[in-house]
């Protein structure tokens, strides 16, 4: 291994460390966030029936990325913390399996994507403009699925390693590529053809294709802490169930999320198509918050991992506590935009009178879970970090299928769509005193585990 890669994740000073490791990734976050509302935004320039039908393939795509995120979280995992337990062969091999996994996804996705998409929509609505728009796009981004599983393998394989700043390059090619092709092919400029919601789904299939591409580059240039070859991609059924082990929860966690909106989106359209739009916006605006604290987060685990592995627990406390610190300090910020200038944000998405009114309201009584997300988001991860992920997973279970949609249709039977809102912060609520319990209890026992290590050696 890399003895230059080691003493930067062992000795580096954890703040510089963090900073190095997560602003690339959040940088690349924030584009990210960029041109999903870009994205939205020259789609709503059609029509609402268009904004819905994005808004409602937001479910599958929550899915699709779930996946994809999941397997890397473990995959990241694993390889970080074998590099610190200087372990390199280890690491090879589970970048090996990591490829191989992502495959299988791509293609079981691909089937998915071809055969079930339109049913998908015909079950939340009868407007046959949101049905063929819908299916146009999600056809696509699943489909098509392939670049994007390759383009976060990739990105996960560097960051496993420190070279986030190089993940960044791939991340940041793929967003700008989409979000210059997004005009021209919804609107059809120039010599491009005019596909109006399919070429937000063109222009995102071909961003993804070239974010994978320049990712494979720079592994194979630049990431010299690992050794692949063709003949390690495949199949292991240890390093399977230890990469599950450390995503699955990330996977179960956007599973139920999905499922969450999903049927979110089923109670909001009982009020009014406006609604279901407005809830669109906001996961589209939310992101530009969110996304930043991701990437904060996927900078923060590999360096809790590599020192937990390495046994050094005042470098995991240190990384926790600044990455706390951080992430509630940029969902301040969310909350303060969302609170004081909702009708700009909203504005954004062309809305017509009814959205707008909606939209106002919904984004200053949602934004209240703002004041909680960044201290719960970073606690989960800790735990996933270092070998309780399952904590993570019931934390989001207790959220949404305890909290989020229980409220959700109790205060829709009131028949005020305003208090349908307020389910998100209800939700926040259970997530906090969740993720204070087990952040205790994990670092009670990540405490005890090096302290028997150092006993034994």
């Amino acid at each position: 291994m890399s003895e230059n890669h080691s003493n930067k994740m062992g000795t580096m000073p954890v703040g510089k460390l963090l900073f190095n490791m997560a602003l690339p990734i959040t940088i690349s976050m924030l584009f990210q966030a960029l041109y999903n509302i870009v994205d939205s935004y020259f789609v709503a320039q059609l029509n609402q029936d268009a904004m819905n039908a994005v808004s409602l393939s937001f479910p599958m795509q929550s899915l699709l990325i779930g996946f994809a995120i999941g397997t890397g979280v473990g995959m990241s995992a694993l390889i970080s913390r074998a590099l610190g337990e200087r372990k390199p062969e280890r690491a090879n091999e589970i970048a090996g399996t990591g490829i191989f996994l992502y495959f299988c996804l791509a293609v079981l996705f691909s089937v998915i994507g071809f055969t079930l998409v339109r049913w998908y929509f015909s079950i939340q609505t009868k407007n046959e403009n949101i049905i063929r728009y819908g299916t146009q796009y999600l056809t696509t981004v699943m489909g098509v699925s392939v670049f994007l599983f390759f383009q976060v393998c990739f990105e996960r394989l560097l960051q496993s390693t420190g070279r986030s700043d190089k993940s960044m390059i791939s991340q940041l090619s793929g967003a700008v590529v989409n979000m210059i092709l997004d005009p021209l092919f919804i609107y059809g400029i120039w010599i491009f053809p005019r596909l109006e919601v399919w070429g937000a789904a063109v222009a995102t299939v071909i961003g993804q294709c070239v974010a994978m591409t320049i990712g494979l580059t720079l592994n194979i240039r630049c990431n010299k802490d690992l050794t692949l070859s063709f003949k390690q991609i495949r199949f292991r059924s240890r390093i399977f169930k230890d990469i599950y082990a450390i995503g699955l929860p990330s996977i179960l966690m956007q599973t139920i999320g999905s499922f969450t909106n999903f049927f979110m989106n089923r109670i909001l359209i009982g009020f009014t198509e406006a609604a279901t739009a407005v809830y669109g916006a906001y996961f589209k605006l939310q992101s530009f918050f969110f996304m930043p604290v991701f990437g904060l987060n996927n900078g923060m685990v590999p360096i809790v991992s590599y020192n937990y592995g390495a046994a050094r627990l005042d470098r995991v406390k240190e990384t926790y506590k600044l990455s706390v610190i951080t992430a509630v300090s940029i969902m301040l910020v969310g909350f303060a935009l969302f609170m004081g200038i909702p009708h700009v944000l909203i504005g954004i998405f062309k809305p017509s009178e009814e959205m707008l009114a909606i939209g106002v309201r919904a984004l200053r009584i949602i934004c209240l879970h703002f004041l909680f997300a960044g201290f719960c988001i970073i606690s989960g991860s800790m735990c996933q970090a270092i070998g309780n992920p399952m904590h993570s997973l019931i934390i989001s279970i207790f959220r949404q299928v305890v909290g989020l949609l229980p409220s959700a249709y109790l205060l829709s039977l009131t028949g005020d769509l305003d208090m349908v809102w307020f389910c998100f912060p209800i939700a926040e609520v259970f997530s906090l005193v969740f993720s204070i319990i087990f952040l205790r209890k994990t670092m009670k026992n990540a405490e005890a585990r090096i302290g028997a290590s150092a006993q034994q050696g």
